[in-house]
């Protein structure tokens, strides 16, 4: 089912939006109507591509604010600033993300105190988490839904050597994104999706294993057009039934398809278990809408 307007008149934030992927989000957005506020580390360049855009459009409809996506006040202040500007947010990507640099992908990294093997995921997964729980309070505040979209990879559906690391970040990706829109879809109207590209032509690439035989990997591989990453984005903001779902995007003639979630199966389930699920979610339901008030009280927003 389409949304009748999924566009125009409305605002969207997006992590990571200067370049690569979330650029061309942002831009396709501006494009088609909606209000964009990009946040990422690099100033310089997020308020260019702000002025870029603003100049394209004629009117001011983009925004930046320099953000660290693993704090928790950077996050509140790019989705309050949003809200300030332009009234509210219907749409949240988190895109931002990183496959680190060639010390901290495989196993055999230095045994140096935590620091590399977890700033990958303090990025790719925290990043996500925080703000996706950011976001939700936002949404749920307007009392209005809205959809979030994560950022992930095919690397969350299957291993690839000498990446564990970027591996385990977007495995976890995919498992937030699963389990949080159960919890968000039906209490708050509020989807949420990941969007997973293979190898797609961004800088990125750069930043992998750098050995002949990786190298060589990488680019006998075939890549994901922009165009079709760009898609399955547009495809999750316009169709209202896409739920809890994993989008990915192949390289062409298959491109952009969505990879169903793992189920359990049915003779593991009780007759039982199976009468009260139900009559659970329900309850869940009510439970999350009572919460969600209080955390927005303690967070301030």
């Amino acid at each position: 089912m389409n949304s009748p307007d999924p566009y125009k008149s409305k605002v969207a934030v997006i992590t990571g939006g200067s370049r690569g992927i979330g650029y061309h989000i942002a831009s396709a957005l501006i494009d088609r109507g909606t209000k964009v506020v990009i946040g990422n580390r690099n100033d310089e360049e997020g308020q260019k591509i702000a002025k870029e855009f603003n100049e394209r459009i004629g009117s001011e409809v983009a925004a930046f604010l320099a953000t660290d996506v693993t704090k928790y006040d950077d996050l509140k202040a790019l989705f309050g600033l949003t809200e300030k500007l332009f009234g509210g947010i219907d749409i949240a990507i988190m895109n931002a993300g990183t496959v680190g640099n060639n010390n901290i992908l495989g196993a055999f990294s230095p045994l140096d105190g935590n620091k590399n093997d977890m700033l990958m995921q303090e990025i790719n997964v925290g990043g996500v988490i925080k703000g996706n729980k950011i976001a939700l309070l936002y949404m749920a505040k307007q009392g209005k839904g809205g959809v979030i979209i994560n950022t992930s990879s095919t690397s969350g559906l299957y291993s690839s050597r000498g990446l564990c690391h970027y591996n385990a970040s977007k495995f976890a990706v995919n498992g937030w994104t699963r389990g949080l829109n159960k919890d968000l879809k039906n209490s708050l109207n509020i989807r949420v999706n990941a969007v997973c590209p293979t190898y797609v032509e961004t800088d990125i690439l750069h930043n992998l294993p750098n050995d002949p035989s990786s190298r060589k990997l990488v680019e006998l591989s075939a890549k994901a057009s922009m165009k079709s990453c760009v898609n399955a984005f547009l495809q999750i903001i316009e169709d209202s039934k896409i739920n809890g779902e994993t989008v990915c995007v192949w390289p062409d003639p298959v491109g952009v398809k969505i990879e169903p979630g793992f189920e359990k199966p049915e003779l593991s389930i009780s007759r039982e278990l199976a009468e009260f699920a139900p009559e659970f979610e329900k309850i869940q339901d009510e439970l999350n809408k009572e919460k969600v008030i209080e955390a927005i009280k303690l967070a301030g927003i």
